[in-house]
């Protein structure tokens, strides 16, 4: 797979997995709002955390990704 492709795959995806991250940290947060016992809400915390980094972690592989590729592709200097 060409870093091209891994960029244009991986950066989307990590947007997506961020977002889904960061939907589920609200739901958690509803769930500690709404008296849900301690050890739901901090498992779901746990898991929107777990989550959301992972979405950061995949995007910062495609940032990397398009360094990679735009130094490939950067005409040598004359």
């Amino acid at each position: 797979m060409t870093h091209k492709t891994k960029w244009l795959v991986l950066a989307p995806t990590g947007l997506l997995v961020v977002g889904a991250g960061a939907c589920l940290i609200t739901w958690a947060g509803g769930l500690k709002e709404k008296g849900a016992p301690t050890k739901k809400w901090v498992s779901a915390g746990t898991l929107a955390l777990v989550v959301f980094n992972a979405g950061l972690s995949l995007f910062g592989n495609g940032v990397s990704e398009s360094v990679l590729y735009q130094l490939k592709e950067k005409p040598a200097a004359q």
